[in-house]
């Protein structure tokens, strides 16, 4: 079955309908959706995202904390396939250290917003309050700081790698992870803070003579490209000046979704009193203490306040926006509209509750999905119910939902394999590199003449450094 008739436009469903046509209106509307729980607010959310009517709308939603949002992002991935669909992190390994950054998130940021700057196509940005928390550099600002590299351009090399540098890329004899270039001979290699892989230019003298994206671990070339952007840092690399919220970085025609508006603001308050705390830690002189695998790249030399987005400030910008709350209770909506969904039950391994309970549903004439990653968990739970002398009828669905639930409204039992055989369910978020696969590349880096190796062939040696070959 199509997943997507599940979200179709023409289903009987009148919270769907009410959303959908008060979200059409010019004047802002503050919804909260009364009822909706677990990943059946995933679906909501898919539903007017796909919706016909509401083609030209952008959507961002906020969530508690970064592992709510990184399922919620899992979630709606799997059933949009979208594209423009981003995880916006925070850019900080700690939530408490505001200088020691996470170069995989800070790829992640930079993806998200060179994507929004560019327009086009509708977008979903999920997210979190300590990532709300960090402004963003302007539109025009990270537009105009976009290096652009074409096949057949003619480049001046040095200048290049000047601007690299002073757009706070690090030079290496490899790249392993974002910010980091190196040129070996006619190829140069390039990390850029907005792309999960490298690029490896090819060049024939000053011209570029092709592009290829490359895996860091193994080197391979994966596929050529026509022409490459690349993105600067933009958590260390522009003034407080040239930064704004995240809320008004985005478009005007972006929907809001909030869970637990209340919650939200708190927890910003409470990022507001450690970035006091940690900013007092360094006015004492306290110097803090970075791992030899830290570098520039990785660490926020400077932090202002100005940086920071306030939840005083947050709160007045968010309400200029279309609102739709979820959650527990409203805090800024004015219309409640009634959506009706309970959650998964638990059956604890027991397959007796579980046929009781689908049998039930399917006898009040209830339409039952299962969803499950792999085909095979679902062939299981097939042959149990064939093991137990049960028919049921249910929908196999390969995908995966984080948390199953039972929409009353329309009628519909979607219920998860992880909860059915109590497994845990864990996120996927995009990483800009691998720490344990880039140890080769660093490694061989930091090697000097005279240190013991261990060969996997011949046993333990000294290192004698390496040396340039020729290729045909």
């Amino acid at each position: 079955m199509n997943l997507h008739v599940l979200l179709e436009p023409d289903q009987p469903s009148p919270h769907r309908f009410q959303l959908v046509d008060k979200l059409s209106f010019a004047q802002t509307q503050y919804l909260f959706l009364k009822i909706l729980q677990v990943s059946s607010s995933e679906f909501v959310v898919s539903a007017v995202f796909m919706h016909p009517n509401c083609q030209q709308l952008n959507h961002l939603v906020v969530l508690n904390d970064a592992e709510e949002a990184a399922y919620f992002h899992n979630t709606l991935e799997n059933l949009t396939n979208a594209l423009d669909l981003f995880y916006f992190p925070s850019s900080f390994k700690n939530r408490k250290n505001f200088r020691l950054l996470n170069s995989s998130h800070v790829m992640l940021r930079t993806e998200a917003l060179t994507k929004l700057s560019a327009g086009g196509n509708r977008k979903i940005i999920v997210t979190y309050p300590e990532a709300l928390f960090e402004k963003v550099v302007f539109p025009k600002t990270l537009s105009s700081n976009i290096i652009s590299i074409k096949t057949n351009d003619t480049i001046n090399l040095e200048s290049l790698m000047d601007l690299f540098v002073m757009y706070g890329f690090e030079r290496t004899d490899f790249v392993y992870e974002p910010g980091q270039f190196a040129l070996r001979g006619g190829i140069l290699d390039i990390y850029s803070f907005g792309n999960e892989k490298p690029y490896r230019v090819e060049l024939f003298g000053n011209e570029v003579d092709s592009i290829r994206i490359f895996d860091p671990e193994t080197q391979l070339s994966e596929r050529k490209l026509l022409q490459v952007n690349i993105i600067p840092n933009v958590s260390t690399q522009f003034e407080s000046g040239e930064k704004v919220s995240l809320l008004e970085f985005i478009s005007e025609n972006t929907i809001v979704w909030l869970k637990d508006w209340e919650v939200i603001k708190e927890k910003i308050l409470v990022q507001e009193e450690d970035l006091q705390a940690f900013m007092a830690i360094l006015d004492s002189g306290y110097r803090m203490q970075n791992s030899d695998e830290e570098d520039d790249t990785k660490i926020l030399k400077e932090i202002k306040w100005d940086d920071f987005a306030k939840a005083e400030s947050l709160a007045i910008q968010v309400k200029t926006r279309h609102i739709v709350e979820f959650g527990f209770k409203p805090n800024l909506a004015d219309t409640e509209i009634e959506v009706r969904t309970r959650p998964q039950p638990s059956f604890n391994r027991q397959f007796d509750l579980l046929i009781k309970d689908l049998k039930a549903h399917e006898t009040a004439g209830y339409s039952i999905y299962i969803f499950a990653e792999q085909a095979r968990q679902l062939e299981r739970l097939n042959s149990i119910f064939v093991d137990l002398h049960t028919e049921i009828q249910f929908v196999p669905l390969a995908t995966g939902i984080h948390e199953g639930f039972i929409d009353e409204e329309l009628k519909r039992v979607c219920y998860t394999d992880h909860q059915i055989f109590q497994r845990y369910h864990k996120y996927k978020v995009k990483q800009a590199y691998n720490k344990n696969k880039a140890l080769t590349l660093k490694t061989l880096r930091d090697l000097q003449p005279g240190d013991y190796v261990t060969h996997i062939d011949h046993g333990v040696g000294t290192y004698s450094g390496l040396q340039k070959i020729e290729a045909n």
